[in-house]
């Protein structure tokens, strides 16, 4: 396959600034849609996986179907990793009382193991891989597992350790400058740095999600969460319709860091 033809295969976005905005966006709009949907519709953990995967799979269906780059496509089916994340994560920490260090660990493992099972079978897990429906379907699975490993690791962090929202989401930003710190001054594989900091915006989304929506004595601003979570869509619409989206391509810089 030829350069060009790789290029207009990819259906994923240009790793850029405007990237993690929205990233960040997705990921607190997937904690408080999240909670809306278990908690204040009271369907439960449970119940709310099951819908959340199901439109996750809808989703992913459509985006690898897809002939080329749709922001708006790619952009949904991040928000329904996200969702199904939040209650997932949820579900297993509370639900079946693996507890949130527990969630953590497996989590973790299994991201660990898709990302190896992955880089087996094709070489690489650098996203300007992703020109295939083979790939694809690795790059969502590992999506799917750092969101919900994204949404037990905050928990950990504002819950069980008692940092509270605003000092959890602190320590994550923190983590995410010394992943741009580490691009910007060492040779550390940028597919590395990709995924460190892709994890890492999940917990600082869940935690800035729940400062949002949960109580004042408990640390939140008490917004609604239907509230919370329209304002986070609008906003990540404007984002995506104003902030330039065009598809990734390759990169020789990527591949060698694969």
């Amino acid at each position: 396959m030829s350069e060009a033809e790789h290029n207009a295969l990819i259906k994923v976005p240009a790793v850029t600034l405007g990237f993690w905005v929205i990233k960040i966006a997705a990921t607190t709009l997937g904690e408080t849609a999240g909670d809306a949907v278990s908690m204040s519709l009271n369907l439960g953990y449970a119940v709310s996986s099951l819908i959340f995967v199901g439109l996750f799979a809808a989703a992913v269906a459509g985006q690898i179907s897809a002939k080329s780059f749709h922001p708006i496509l790619y952009w949904a089916v991040i928000v329904a990793t996200t969702t199904a994340g939040t209650t997932m994560a949820d579900f297993a920490d509370r639900s079946l009382g693996i507890g949130y260090a527990g969630g953590s660990s497996i989590l973790l493992m299994l991201l660990l193991l898709m990302l190896y099972v992955w880089h087996r079978s094709t070489g690489s897990i650098a996203v300007d891989t992703v020109a295939s429906p083979k790939v694809e379907m690795f790059y969502w699975g590992a999506i799917l597992f750092s969101q919900t490993l994204g949404t037990a690791l905050g928990d950990w962090m504002a819950d069980s350790n008692g940092l509270g929202y605003e000092r959890g989401a602190a320590v994550f930003a923190a983590g995410l400058g010394v992943v741009i710190a580490a691009y910007a001054f060492t040779s550390v594989s940028r597919t590395a740095l990709f995924w460190c900091a892709f994890i890492l915006t999940r917990p600082l989304g869940a935690t800035l999600g729940d400062w949002l929506d949960k109580p004042v004595a408990n640390g939140g601003l008490a917004f609604s969460r239907f509230t919370a979570s329209a304002v986070l869509a609008a906003f990540m619409v404007a984002c995506v319709l104003l902030l330039p989206q065009r598809a990734d391509h390759l990169s020789g810089e990527c591949e060698k860091g694969s």
